[in-house]
């Protein structure tokens, strides 16, 4: 995936989601509301990489095409396209913990600019507040699947070229590690 075109598949189906709340508000106020954002969103999307966002999602099975009886073709969500959508909730977002571990470790290691400080400080706070270990003051880790969850964070601050993410079967301290995070 290009830089930026995981941010813009967000958008587009966070728009797409926009849609479907307003097909089920109520009120003209909130609907007014729904429209000035999503306008407001549209307006920032490059639109080349529009075409290209829009191929992926379509082939990943996030969205399909519906013809209208006026011959228009409309994109919709499909109902995994919805819980993607919705799953895009950055302060929301955990990471699922599963009945069995499977004995490896997800590490995320980074060396971000001081000119990017600001995005290097909010990393930190995004894997801490997911229930990261800080091993080192740059390297994070944590013992259940996540890869998608750093994927959408590298792709919405844009860090993708200072951000690398391992699995490995051993730590040299991982007793103290499942000891933290309550592993057998």
């Amino acid at each position: 995936m290009s830089r930026g075109a995981g941010e813009i598949q967000r958008k587009i189906l966070l728009l797409l989601l926009g849609g479907v709340a307003l097909g089920v508000s109520r009120t003209p106020k909130r609907q007014l509301k729904i429209l000035k954002s999503i306008a407001g969103e549209w307006r920032k999307i490059n639109h080349s990489k529009l075409k290209r966002a829009i191929k992926s999602l379509y082939r990943s099975k996030l969205i399909e095409e519906r013809k209208e009886k006026n011959g228009n073709l409309t994109l919709v969500l499909t109902e995994n396209g919805k819980e993607k959508a919705l799953s895009y909730n950055i302060e929301e977002m955990k990471i699922a913990v599963p009945k069995h571990w499977d004995e490896k470790w997800r590490i995320v290691i980074f060396d971000i600019p001081e000119t990017l400080k600001g995005k290097r400080e909010i990393l930190r706070f995004r894997l801490k507040g997911l229930g990261f270990y800080e091993l080192q003051k740059s390297v994070f880790v944590h013992p259940f699947n996540c890869y998608n969850e750093i994927e959408y964070i590298v792709e919405f601050y844009q860090i993708r070229k200072f951000v690398r993410f391992i699995v490995a079967d051993f730590i040299d301290n991982e007793l103290h590690l499942k000891e933290h995070f309550g592993l057998k």
